[in-house]
């Protein structure tokens, strides 16, 4: 492995969201990333979770059949000295370029430029390090980096791992979900049949003729790439909490929709990570399962996934048509391709999207942040209550956060910590969090 391995509480609550606010964010043209990462990778490092999680993202990677897929997968995920490839080479006057097209196609708000730590460019270009060069690194170790914005989903130093592994299982496991209501057929007659009291699963490398035929790579290597660069964006302060993250791939104008009422605009990290992916030589089926996860390509949402993956093209200064990535259609708009089909109805033409249905699953393999974010919420509200008795004082931010909720979350996740309140309350995540204590984390 490429590894070592209070005052009062509404105060509390207050300071913990005022933290948030990333006075330590680089500006434009400052190669100093996070002052606090490097506290991030003791915390994450010293997690037996978070670096299990990560164990469990190297294995998957080895399961990759396309060989240079689970190439570039291990690289990303296992190389500490992995070149960012979207960033390699990139002078001043490239990215301003960069941005300026952004601007120009309507994949950026310009009015985040006065509003945004450091304006557009400190927005698209977080700081990392060895930039401008041809090997460009990543700011944090990829297992160091959080799952989300400081107080979202999966926000501890290693979030990031722990969030890809819960999305990776749910990947997989919504492919055999698949084949088991969808793919399991009559052996005699070669019809839909769905056996109640147990499916039998082929082998994915020996199936059935009748089986449902989705591509074991798009289920298992979508979510590892999906949130790769979190570990680029959401870099840490010193006092614990994150950098903001800036908003790509519409205008905020609302119109994001082919001129028509829509609004595109995702995280940063979903358009980053996809420019990577592009120059790490993925397919275009690959490319847009990836692109799916914030949004699937269906109920009048192909839109969004078309603009990040233009947004993604323009970072990584590749033609998207010759690519393959998207095509256009009769009306002159960029669309989805027609993949694996042919010989088949022009679905364009008659206003439906193509679409894959490893789209779909990974889509909704990245929806766990419906319970993880109030998770993190409440969390942050019982810690609070519970710190001054384990001698942590919410109002010191930088050692509370450092030493403390990092910590906790780090160690035990904020989906488990609250479970354990839901059934226990104060006693139980009290009961927890002495358990750190007796061990010398905290």
């Amino acid at each position: 492995m490429l590894r070592p391995r209070s005052s009062t509480l509404l105060c509390a609550v207050l300071i913990l969201s005022s933290s948030a606010l990333a006075q330590n964010q680089t500006v434009p043209n400052q190669t100093i990333p996070g002052p606090g990462n490097a506290q991030a990778v003791k915390t994450a490092q010293a997690s037996p979770l978070v670096q299990s999680a990560y164990d469990f993202l190297i294995g998957q990677t080895f399961l990759l059949k396309d060989s240079n897929l689970r190439y570039q997968t291990l690289d990303a995920l296992a190389n500490p000295n992995t070149c960012i490839l979207h960033r390699a080479n990139l002078k001043l006057a490239d990215k301003q370029n960069i941005v300026a097209e952004l601007l120009a196609q309507g994949l950026l708000n310009r009015a985040d430029d006065t509003t945004f730590p450091g304006g557009l460019l400190a927005g698209v270009f977080p700081p990392v390090l060895h930039d401008p060069s041809a090997c460009p690194q990543l700011p944090q170790s990829f297992w160091s980096a959080p799952g989300s914005a400081f107080g979202s989903h999966h926000s501890y130093p290693g979030g990031l791992p722990v969030h890809e592994s819960n999305n990776d299982t749910a990947d997989i496991n919504l492919g055999e979900e698949y084949a088991h209501v969808y793919g399991s057929t009559d052996p005699a007659t070669g019809t839909a049949a769905l056996n109640i009291l147990g499916i039998y699963l082929p082998h994915p490398d020996n199936p059935s003729p009748n089986a449902l035929k989705l591509d074991h790579d798009l289920l298992l290597g979508a979510p590892l790439w999906h949130d790769w660069a979190k570990s680029i964006v959401f870099q840490w302060n010193a006092d614990g909490s994150e950098f903001l993250e800036l908003s790509i791939g519409g205008s905020g104008a609302g119109l994001d929709n082919y001129g028509a009422a829509g609004d595109a605009r995702t995280g940063g990290h979903h358009i980053l990570s996809i420019a990577e992916s592009m120059l790490r030589g993925f397919s275009p089926a690959f490319i847009i399962t990836q692109a799916s996860a914030h949004s699937a390509p269906t109920s009048g949402n192909e839109f969004k996934v078309v603009n990040w993956i233009r947004a993604a093209a323009i970072i990584a200064r590749l033609d998207l048509v010759a690519k393959g990535y998207l095509i256009t259609d009769s009306h002159g708009n960029l669309r989805l391709p027609a993949l694996r089909q042919t010989g088949q109805v022009d679905l364009l033409a008659a206003g439906q999207t193509n679409i894959l249905t490893e789209y779909e699953l990974h889509n909704l393999s990245d929806a766990d942040f419906t319970f993880s974010g109030p998770a993190v919420a409440a969390d942050q509200l019982v810690l609070a209550q519970l710190a001054p008795a384990f001698g942590y004082d919410p109002t010191q931010t930088a050692v509370y956060n450092n030493r403390f909720r990092n910590v906790v979350l780090s160690n035990y996740s904020a989906e488990r910590l609250y479970t354990i309140y839901s059934h226990s309350g104060l006693d139980g995540v009290r009961n927890e969090i002495a358990k750190l204590h007796a061990a010398g984390k905290l």
